[in-house]
């Protein structure tokens, strides 16, 4: 299951009609990757659309954020991040998964289209990778911890079709202070008790120097210093 539903309204306020309108757009370019990537249309109608996205971009891209700066409507404390590349609604590269709590752990339902294929008619590993961090990422979250992404490994046991609804899990293993250490699957969701693909990671909280020479330049849209600070900050969860 995906959706393109706007955040639930938790967290710092934010410009209602801006999270529409970005959601929407979000929305209209997933739409427009995938039609890219089947489409059959003759190549003048391809052209054509390439200027009519190229005056769209024009449009939208001259007034830019640094990459130093957090988008107006993100609040990290509460895990509202619009334009993260796996759960964000205002991303065209994110499904976007929606990442729940479940007992003992955290789990994600998605159907992905041709635009992630690998293989033909298969999801690209990288793909698999790159689901997988996120969903250990927000298992830590789930259970109150917090850390970055020091190692991951994956085994691939089969291929992922795409167009196919999928169930992604994730678990934490073990905690020992600043590490830890923390499993998930990803599974066909007729068969979720085989997994298709296996994922372990190694999750570290940064010491106090390390947050600063990484995150130390970090703002929000008001331009104040807002380093990642809470279990929230990397990772999107619904909690109800």
């Amino acid at each position: 299951m995906t959706t393109n539903d706007a955040p639930a309204e938790t967290g710092a306020p934010y410009d209602a009609e801006l999270m529409a309108a970005s959601t929407e757009l979000g929305a209209a370019l997933r739409e427009l990757i995938e039609a890219s990537v089947v489409t059959t249309a003759p190549a003048a109608e391809v052209a054509a659309a390439a200027e009519a996205v190229r005056r769209a971009t024009a449009a939208i891209g001259a007034s830019r954020r640094p990459a130093a700066q957090l988008p107006a409507l993100d609040d990290p404390s509460v895990g509202r991040r619009v334009f993260n590349p796996v759960v964000g609604t205002g991303n065209a590269l994110a499904p976007p998964l929606v990442v729940r709590r479940e007992e003992g752990g955290v789990v994600a339902e998605v159907t992905l289209g041709v635009a992630y294929e690998g293989p033909p008619s298969y999801v690209h590993g990288g793909m698999s990778a790159l689901f997988m961090d996120q969903l250990l990422g927000s298992a830590a979250g789930a259970a109150g911890l917090w850390g970055m992404t020091a190692h991951l490994e994956l085994d691939y046991r089969g291929p992922l079709p795409l167009e196919t609804p999928l169930v992604m899990r994730a678990r934490v293993e073990s905690n020992e202070g600043r590490k830890s250490v923390i499993v998930g699957t990803i599974a066909l969701a007729a068969a979720p008790g085989r997994p298709l693909v296996e994922a372990r990671g190694i999750f570290v909280m940064p010491r106090p120097e390390k947050a600063q020479t990484y995150f130390g330049t970090i703002t929000d849209a008001a331009g104040r210093h807002t380093p990642p600070r809470r279990p929230g900050d990397a990772t999107s969860v619904q909690w109800s």
